[in-house]
């Protein structure tokens, strides 16, 4: 599955000022921004999976430790007790979005508590911040970073090679990490603090996958693309001696070094024409496993070959599965039984067609058998059973005939690990979802062995579009790659993604608002149709007609009363239809690729926006009339909506940096507009249900307010803003889409660029909380605190604090103390500062989570250490108040 995403802002980079004379806008007076903190529960709306897996490591020390990387959405851990997976980069932030992309993962074999992640999205332009290695001593709990003067690809060709970055196994001080674009090989030696390119080491790579790319994506030199060491040939606490490399250059793919990284030479007789995706040692008979394809992934590769190396005689051994005459892919998962030495496995990542295979050897590659075989073609005998009743789509909806079959085994199947500790778990990532298995060792005594999706809490969707009717499902989303899926319960995963037609990538989607069972969306697709309609809520869909010269999806508005539609794809001009789209015509008085919204009151009035202008349209989109307001921002990345219930009443978003950014409202249909104030930057608006009391309903926005990023709410029209993500909760980049829930106050849809459609619940179920007055007095009354430890390892532990105010006052400022009763200490705190003395520990409130309203709570969190027992304090206090404990 392809997955080269870009971000929309990241295309609007160049949107500048307007011209001509000086906003004729309205603006609001300057009004006090208040961020006060609400208490809000964050969960993903399941989906399971999603996007392509390129990299699962296990811990070599510790049982059942093991992590997994994305392309684009962050690193995860393992939790063997619910069998879930955690994800442990959701505190990247919007500035460092880049950052969610994780090119390699290592996880340190002689302290198990280390984990490093090497993070960056793209080398070239599309991502304007280097690459950064993160470093934790808690699993992932908690990170640490270095910022590398280079730039990491996480979403570029060849990620699924590697792991790039690896830890020495005998001195775990020492780490290397292979760097792309010929910046070379580079060491750390004081556990990934700070970083040296390897002066000596001889070759940085040469391979692109294109090199006539001008964009810089497919014209990348992909570098230096594993490292792997000999553990036999250290000690603990020195260095280890032996040390192999994979470099990205066809004719000279692996080289090492004998003396600790102090010389470097290519090895002598190694195969050529061929990159080297893997490079996987089995210690204990002495051979270094590789995989070769002759191109560098995750789609392409014609031929493959896999070799095993001797370590103590340099004699290559070409033991590829099949010829190299008969393959059509390359091979890249690769991995070693360490219960079973001479037990390897392969893959053939880009056999797209009829399935993926893979290869399993008992006798150290001298023969193989394969996870299916066919009988008489076109009829397969698999070795394997697949159950994806956990994750229903993964069939696509797709009935093929054989060879293929439904589901798949896979595609890009570039990461495949034997867990250290147990021969029969297996684990292998593909371009949509993870799957394993917990009986592999049927495979050889002749029965099947049983696969799985074990993805469950791994969400990489990236989400284009969001949407939440008044009836219905209560969410409905456009995403990349799978492209969307109705959601009748966020805890579940759907049976099935949005079908006839199956986009590739849904660009958007829209509702009629007072006939919420009609629903269009909008999409791409390499042959078919760019559009669809539902009567029935988005659970069946039927295609539409196509205009002359559509190439994507664009956007698409549907009438507030689901009469008629305006759509504004790619390749052709804006366009409008009465009825289901059987025929289109050209909406006039409006450019094309404009972004096109649907009033929520009047079905005959569609909006538009391209280039600093509002366009508004009041028959049906046959006409559009650009507004006389001026001072919008200048570029394309904005995104706006009319608010359902109020004819004219639109919210608009966006901006950028170097010219007019921010939020801005129009009660006139965008006559006129008025830029909130206190807003400094906003990219996405949604509403939801209002406050009790309220008149309006509720905003949300992701957005910069009072110099912070994050996501907001205003239930006073914009007036004041309560923050209610925090500093762990932040997903990188939220611009695309965001949503209020119509029938649940303060529930918010958030869109992510990779961690799928998250969604936040408030614990103030009844409204009106947000901000106080920041005159109102310092804590007096009751209070009550809930503290749980969300997890524990070996010397080090989790722990998340809910204190609320019972009392009849709200707050202005908090400090909250307790004793611990074992003398554990804190090491690392999140939206709270702390202050030991002692076993006593003080937490205070930050800048923008000071105010707690009666009745409300803040939530804060920390990492510590622990000795002997980890027991819970039994005592809080704020300020001279006892507070009662659960």
């Amino acid at each position: 599955m392809r997955r080269t995403r870009i971000l929309t802002a990241v295309l609007a980079l160049a949107a500048g000022l307007l011209a001509g004379t000086p906003p004729a806008l309205a603006a609001d007076s300057p009004a006090k921004v208040s961020l006060a903190a609400d208490t809000y529960t964050w969960k993903n709306a399941r989906i399971d999976g999603g996007g392509f897996v390129p990299g699962i490591v296990f811990n070599r020390k510790e049982k059942n430790l093991a992590y997994a990387r994305t392309d684009i959405g962050g690193a995860y851990r393992w939790q063997q007790s619910t069998k879930t997976w955690t994800p442990l980069l959701d505190s990247v932030g919007w500035d460092d979005w880049g950052h969610t992309g994780v090119v390699s993962l290592a996880s340190d074999s002689v302290d198990p508590n280390r984990v490093y992640a090497a993070v960056g999205t793209y080398t070239n332009s599309w991502d304007p911040k280097n690459g950064a290695v993160m470093r934790s001593s808690n699993r992932g709990a908690s990170w640490q970073k270095t910022d590398l003067p280079f730039k990491l690809g996480g979403n570029m060709p060849g990620r699924g090679m590697g792991e790039r970055l690896a830890v020495d196994p005998n001195r775990n001080s020492v780490l290397y990490l292979g760097a792309p674009s010929g910046k070379g090989l580079w060491r750390s030696t004081d556990s990934g603090v700070t970083w040296a390119q390897v002066a000596n080491f001889p070759n940085v790579g040469n391979y692109q996958q294109d090199p006539g790319d001008t964009s810089g994506y497919a014209s990348d030199n992909q570098g230096i693309v594993w490292v792997t060491f000999d553990e036999s040939t250290g000690t603990t606490g020195n260095a280890t001696k032996t040390v192999y490399v994979g470099v990205a250059d066809l004719q000279n793919s692996v080289y090492r070094s004998t003396d600790a990284g102090a010389t470097w030479t290519r090895l002598a007789g190694q195969p050529t024409g061929y990159l080297a995706h893997k490079g996987v040692l089995d210690a204990a008979n002495g051979y270094l496993y590789l995989s070769y394809s002759d191109k560098g992934g995750p789609y392409d590769g014609g031929k493959g070959q896999v070799w095993r190396y001797a370590t103590a005689t340099g004699t290559w051994t070409n033991i590829s599965p099949v010829a190299e005459a008969d393959t059509y892919y390359g091979f890249s998962g690769l991995t070693v039984d360490r219960q079973k030495p001479g037990t390897v496995m392969a893959t053939a990542y880009s056999s797209w067609w009829p399935d993926t295979q893979i290869f399993r050897s008992t006798d150290s590659g001298a023969t193989w058998t394969r996870a299916w075989d066919y009988t008489s073609y076109p009829n397969r005998a698999n070795r394997y059973t697949m159950d994806v009743s956990s994750s229903p789509w993964l069939t696509w909806g797709a009935n093929p005939s054989p060879p293929e079959q439904a589901p798949k085994l896979g595609w890009m199947t570039e990461s495949l690990e034997i867990d250290p500790f147990d021969s029969n778990r297996m684990m292998y990532g593909t371009g949509a979802t993870l799957y394993g298995t917990e009986n592999l060792t049927n495979w050889d005594s002749g029965g099947q062995f049983a696969i799985r999706p074990m993805v469950q809490g791994l969400e990489e969707t990236a989400v284009n579009d969001l949407a939440s009717p008044p009836s219905g499902a209560p969410l409905l989303s456009a995403l990349g790659d799978i492209g969307g899926f109705r959601h009748t319960d966020l805890t579940k995963v759907p049976s099935m993604m949005f079908t006839s037609p199956n986009f590739t990538t849904t660009t958007s989607l829209d509702f009629a608002e007072t006939n919420p069972n009609t629903v269009v969306r909008a999409g791409n697709l390499d042959s078919g149709p760019h559009i669809a309609f539902s009567t029935d809520n988005g659970a069946n869909w039927f295609a539409g007609s196509d205009p002359s010269g559509v190439s994507g999806g664009g956007t698409v508005a549907a009438a507030s009363d689901g009469s008629r539609f305006v759509w504004s794809p790619d390749g052709a001009g804006v366009q409008y239809t009465t009825g289901f789209g059987s025929s289109w015509s050209a909406s006039s008085g409006i450019p094309a690729g404009a972004v096109v919204e649907s009033d929520r009151v009047d079905a005959k009035t569609f909006y538009g926006f391209k280039s600093g202008k509002f366009y508004v349209s009041s028959d049906g989109g046959a006409t559009f009339t650009a507004s006389a307001a001026t001072g919008l921002p200048a570029g394309d990345s904005v995104r706006f909506k009319a608010l359902p219930g109020a004819k004219g009443d639109v919210w608009l978003a966006g901006g950028a940096t170097d010219g007019a950014y921010g939020l801005w409202h129009s009660t006139d249909g965008g006559a006129s507009w008025t830029k909130l104030s206190n807003v400094d930057q906003a990219d996405a608006i949604g509403f939801g249900k209002a406050a009790t009391g309220a008149s309006y309903q509720t905003l949300y926005t992701s957005a910069k307010i009072g110099g912070v990023r994050g996501i907001f709410r205003s239930t006073d029209k914009g007036a004041s803003w309560t923050r209610i993500n925090d500093d762990a909760h932040q997903w990188g980049w939220t611009g695309a889409a965001i949503t209020g829930d119509p029938r649940v106050y303060g529930r918010v849809y958030v869109s992510t660029n990779g961690r799928g459609v998250i969604y936040g619940d408030s614990s103030d179920t009844g409204g009106g909380t947000d901000p106080t007055d920041p005159t109102d007095p310092t804590p007096t009354g009751a209070c009550a605190v809930t503290y749980k430890v969300t997890n524990q390892w070996s010397g080090g532990f989790q722990a998340d604090v809910r204190l609320t105010n019972t009392g009849a006052g709200a707050w202005t400022g908090w400090a909250l103390g307790w004793t611990f009763p074992n003398g554990q200490t804190v090491s690392q705190t999140w939206n709270a500062e702390t202050a030991q003395s002692g076993a006593t520990v003080t937490a205070k409130n930050v800048n923008w989570n000071a105010n707690v309203a009666a009745g409300s709570s803040v939530s804060f969190g920390f990492t510590g250490t622990w000795s002997g027992t980890n027991g819970r304090p039994t005592a809080f206090k704020v300020g001279d108040q006892s507070c009662a404990v659960s």
